[in-house]
C-alpha cells in the first residue's frame, strides 16, 4: 500500500515516543533507568504513575524495548537507547512480540486473568531476553486479583519482568506498592508542550501561531496526548492552519485581550462598560463560566507577577507587560478580595439556571467592592470617626491629598515599627512582634518575619492593613523560614544578662559580693519593656 493510501494516524499515535530521547518533561526517571540499565540493576517491577497523557504506556513499552533490544547486528545487550530496528524493537512497537504481553486491568479484572500470567510466567522467554508483562490502569484489579498476584510478583523468575501503569495510583494496594520501584511522572510544563506541538506543527507542514500553540498547551493541563488531540482538532478546524483565534472559537476561550480590558474596566468600577463586553463575549459564543475562568487566570497572573517578578513564559509579551504594571499598583489585599469575588461568581455561574444573568450580577459585584475601602482603611476612618462614605473610590485609585493623613511616619527599624503599634492603641500586636517572631528583613514597606513557639499566624494577616492604615502606604508582610534575628525580647534578655555581667565586675559590686555571699544583682526600678531600643540603640 502506497503511503498516500495509508489510513490517517491521529498525530497522538502518530508521534508517540519511540525512543526515550523523544519522551519529553521525564528527565528524572530516563535519568535513574539509564544508570540502572547501565549498572545491571534493575528492578523485576516497575509502577509507572501520573495524570493522562504523560508518556505511562509508552515509557513501559520504551522499557520493554531497551530490556530486549540486541541492536542491530544482534549482539547488543539492554540499553537505554534502543536501536528501534532489530526484530524485538520493532515488534514491541507494532505491539505483536510474543513475549511482551499488554493486558488492559480495566477489561480484566478478575482472579483468573492473573491466574493465566502466574501460570505463563513459569515458562521462559520464546525469543526475547525477558518476558515482559505490561498491566494499564493496574489499580482497576480486583483485591483477590491482587493477593493473587502478590508472591508472583515478589519472587518472579529472573527472566520475568512487570511494568504497572495507572492514573490513580492511592487505589494499588500498599502490598503491591511496597513490591515495585515507583516513578511517578510528572506533568508537563506548558512552555515544553508548546515547544513539542510546534515541532510537531513543522513536521506536519502546518503553519501554527506560537500563542494558539501556547493556547493549547495551556488547554492540554499537562498532557501531551490530549494536546496532540486538541491540535489535530485544531488543523482541521483552521483548515490546514492554526491560528490562535481558530483555536479559541474551537475551545469557547475568550480573547486575552478582551479579558484584560474587561479586568480594567472592574478595576475602575466601569458598570456600563463591564455590561457591554460580557454582552459582546456572549454574543461572540464565549460562555460565561469561560469569562470568569478567564479573569481568575488574570488575577492569578498579576499576583504571580506580584509575588517572584517573573512572567509565564507562555504568555505574550503585552500579557506579561499588562500583568507587571498591575501587579505594582495593586496590593496584595485587592487581589486577594478580587480572587475571592471572582472564584465565587464563577461558583453561581455554574449553577445558576441563566449563567449569562449570573455573570452580569457577579461582575456588578466586583465593580461595586472595587470601590469599598479595603479593612485596615475602614479600621482606621471608624476610629478616627471619618464617614465612610469618604472612602476612596476604589483600590487602586489614590486617595485626595487632604485625606491622606497618615499617624505614623515610617519607622526607621524594627523596634521603631513596634513601639509605634504601642503608641498607635495596638498593644497586643506590638507585644506579638516582640516575643514571636524574629526578623528576616526590615525593607519598609516590605516586613519579612521568621516564626518563633506559640506562633498564631493571624496577627501577621491583621499587620498589613494597620500598618496600611496607620501610615497610609501599602506594606507587605511575608513568613520565611530564612536566617533571622533574635526575637526583641531574646535580645532584651541577653541585653539583661550583659549588664548583669558587667555590673559584677565592678569593684565596689565584687566587695559587696565578698561581704554579703548570698547577695544578687538586681536592677531597680526594672526596666520596662521595650528599654532595648532605647537604652542600645
Amino acid at each position: 500500500m502506497s503511503e498516500s493510501q495509508q489510513p490517517y494516524r491521529v498525530l497522538a499515535r502518530k508521534y508517540r515516543p519511540q525512543r526515550f530521547s523523544e519522551l519529553i518533561g521525564q528527565d528524572a526517571m530516563v535519568q535513574t533507568l539509564g544508570n540502572a540499565i547501565r549498572r545491571d540493576r534493575l528492578a523485576h517491577a516497575f509502577l509507572l504513575t501520573g495524570v493522562r497523557g504523560v508518556g505511562k504506556t509508552s515509557t513501559a513499552r520504551l522499557i520493554a524495548k531497551a530490556l530486549n533490544c540486541i541492536g542491530p547486528d544482534g549482539k547488543g545487550g539492554p540499553t537505554i537507547d534502543p536501536c528501534g530496528v532489530c526484530e524485538p524493537c520493532v515488534a514491541i512497537a507494532e505491539g505483536r512480540h510474543i513475549d511482551v504481553v499488554e493486558m488492559d486491568a480495566a477489561s480484566h479484572t478478575g482472579v483468573d486473568d492473573v491466574r493465566e500470567i502466574i501460570e505463563a510466567v513459569r515458562y521462559a522467554a520464546v525469543s526475547a531476553r525477558y518476558k515482559v508483562y505490561i498491566i494499564d490502569e493496574v489499580h482497576m484489579l480486583s483485591k483477590n486479583a491482587f493477593n493473587a498476584l502478590l508472591k508472583t510478583l515478589e519472587e518472579p523468575p529472573p527472566h520475568v519482568k512487570f511494568l504497572f501503569a495507572t492514573t490513580e495510583v492511592n487505589k494499588v494496594p500498599i502490598t503491591v506498592l511496597s513490591r515495585c520501584q515507583r516513578f511517578d511522572l510528572r506533568r508537563i510544563p506548558a512552555e515544553t508542550l508548546a515547544a513539542h506541538f510546534a515541532h510537531v506543527a513543522e513536521a506536519e507542514s502546518v503553519e501554527a501561531e506560537p500563542e494558539a500553540l501556547a493556547l493549547i498547551a495551556r488547554a492540554a493541563e499537562g498532557s501531551a496526548r490530549d494536546g496532540l488531540s486538541i491540535l489535530d482538532q485544531a488543523i482541521a478546524h483552521g483548515a490546514g492552519g492554526v491560528s490562535a483565534q481558530h483555536v479559541r472559537e474551537m475551545l469557547g476561550l475568550s480573547d486575552r485581550g478582551a479579558v484584560r480590558r474587561l479586568f480594567g474596566m472592574l478595576l475602575q468600577g466601569d458598570a456600563p462598560g463591564v455590561l457591554a463586553a460580557v454582552a459582546d463575549q456572549h454574543d461572540l459564543g464565549v460562555e460565561p463560566a469561560a469569562l470568569f475562568r478567564g479573569l481568575l487566570e488574570a488575577a492569578h497572573g498579576i499576583t504571580r507577577a506580584k509575588a517572584s517578578g517573573a512572567g509565564d513564559p507562555a504568555q505574550s509579551v503585552e500579557e506579561r507587560e499588562a500583568y507587571a504594571e498591575w501587579a505594582s499598583r495593586l496590593s496584595y489585599a485587592t487581589l486577594h478580595r478580587l480572587w475571592q469575588l471572582l472564584l465565587k461568581g464563577l461558583e453561581e455561574v455554574q449553577t445558576a439556571p441563566v449563567p449569562l444573568q449570573a455573570a452580569e450580577m457577579g461582575l456588578l459585584r466586583v465593580v461595586h467592592a472595587s470601590q469599598l475601602p479595603d479593612p485596615g482603611e475602614l479600621a482606621r476612618r471608624l476610629a478616627n470617626g471619618e464617614g465612610i462614605a469618604a472612602a476612596p473610590p476604589s483600590a487602586n485609585t489614590p486617595a485626595p491629598a487632604e485625606e491622606q493623613r497618615p499617624l505614623l511616619a515610617i519607622p526607621p527599624d524594627f523596634p521603631a515599627l513596634i513601639e509605634g503599634l504601642r503608641q498607635n492603641r495596638q498593644p497586643l500586636l506590638a507585644e506579638d512582634l516582640r516575643i514571636k517572631v524574629g526578623l528576616v528583613r526590615y525593607e519598609p514597606p516590605e516586613i519579612v518575619l521568621c516564626r518563633l513557639k506559640d506562633f498564631d499566624s493571624a496577627f501577621v494577616s491583621q499587620l498589613a492593613p494597620i500598618l496600611r492604615s496607620l501610615t497610609g502606604q501599602a506594606w507587605t508582610v511575608a513568613l520565611s523560614d530564612g536566617i533571622r534575628q533574635k526575637s526583641i525580647v531574646e535580645q532584651e534578655d541577653d541585653a539583661q544578662r550583659d549588664w548583669e555581667t558587667h555590673v559584677e565586675t565592678l569593684p565596689v559590686v565584687k566587695a559587696a559580693f565578698e561581704a554579703f555571699p548570698n547577695a544578687h544583682v538586681e536592677e531597680y526600678p526594672p526596666k520596662p519593656d521595650g528599654w532595648l531600643r532605647s537604652n542600645h540603640a
